[in-house]
């Protein structure tokens, strides 16, 4: 068993200024990711629209309200309330209220390889293209032909 007091955990901004605490380290997890949000209205879990092709992501409102976007119609999620996303399933979850926002994001399996983004690759006809870690944030490169790929 591991326990931890959150509030113990450092906060990992991810290169934004937001609460987000991970948990799967101090919890010593192998094959589930959690972390733990205190957003302001308008402060978002991730920058942008973008699908783990290689994990499921679960949220979980405790307090406030979240509105994730999607490629369909957006998604309010309540205190209370949870909202699951399959692997490959784009989404991108905000703080849309008016007060403070804590959930709790969930992925397995823990470590996710495989973000992709929206966006077409200008050389082949793959239709979203692969977010990998950068020094600067992410590099965009096409899984099918390997084209490095401005954002835009």
């Amino acid at each position: 068993m591991q326990r931890v007091d959150i509030d113990d955990v450092e906060p990992t901004t991810m290169g934004s200024d937001i609460d987000r605490r991970g948990l799967s380290d101090p919890l010593g997890t192998t094959d589930f990711a959690v972390n733990r949000y205190r957003l302001e209205p308008g402060e978002r879990f991730s920058d942008g629209l973008h699908a783990h092709m290689d994990q499921e992501e679960v949220f979980v409102v405790v307090d406030g309200e979240a509105t994730f976007e999607t490629t369909g119609e957006p998604v309010t999620v309540e205190s209370g309330e949870a909202v699951r996303f399959a692997p490959g399933e784009f989404q991108s979850g905000k703080n849309s209220g008016d007060g403070e926002l804590l959930a709790f994001a969930m992925g397995a399996p823990r470590d996710s390889e495989d973000v992709r983004i929206p966006q077409p690759c200008p050389d082949c006809d793959q239709e979203n293209v692969r977010a990998i870690p950068a020094d600067d944030g992410f590099d965009l490169v096409c899984p099918e032909c390997g084209t490095e790929v401005t954002a835009g």
